[in-house]
């Protein structure tokens, strides 16, 4: 049951009041991104979407204008922006994909969007069984594994999320997701 109708409730009711909640950081960071170099704050991109259906991402722009569409660990730090880097810092460069999953084009929980360059990762997630699944904003790889993790493991933590969605589970995701973001980020 919570499978077919509650975690979309969920996702809805989340994402409605979050975004009213957070509209004036929302709007505090579009207005800084747009500050430093007078372009839009935003940005989108094509992603693969449940069932692999292509849908359009939306992001705060983190890195400046015309730099190459790659996974985020391919990305060189020098590419980055001042504002970006705070924003990436903070995860906020996120909070646009709240749109998304109001729309229904992701969840607050489920395998993170891959670029349809990502073959690999699609395929390994098409055996899984996460392919099935609304992306999410956060999701079990995240929580439980690390940046820079192989595409193997990633699927494999996506694979192990389709076989137990359940709102416990979810909520879990959502707390520890919560919990790393509210950690103070470390000094060097």
């Amino acid at each position: 049951m919570y499978r077919r109708w509650g975690k979309r409730l969920l996702d809805v009711a989340v994402s409605a009041v979050a975004l009213a909640i957070l509209s004036p950081l929302l709007i505090l960071t579009a207005v800084c991104i747009w500050l430093e170099d007078r372009r839009t704050p935003l940005f989108t991109q094509a992603r693969a979407g449940r069932d692999e259906i292509p849908f359009t991402i939306w992001k705060f722009r983190s890195m400046p204008m015309g730099v190459a569409s790659v996974p985020s660990a391919e990305v060189a730090t020098p590419t980055v922006t001042r504002v970006g880097g705070v924003i990436r810092r903070m995860s906020l460069d996120e909070l646009p994909q709240l749109v998304n999953v109001l729309r229904g084009d992701m969840s607050l929980v489920g395998p993170r969007p891959a670029l349809p360059a990502q073959t690999g990762l699609i395929e390994l997630r098409r055996r899984t069984g996460a392919a099935r699944l609304r992306p999410g904003m956060t999701g079990f790889a995240q929580v439980r594994s690390f940046d820079g993790m192989t595409e193997e493991l990633k699927a494999a933590h996506d694979g192990e999320y389709a076989s137990r969605v359940t709102l416990l589970n979810d909520l879990s995701i959502l707390v520890r997701t919560a919990a790393y973001l509210l950690k103070p980020p470390p000094k060097y």
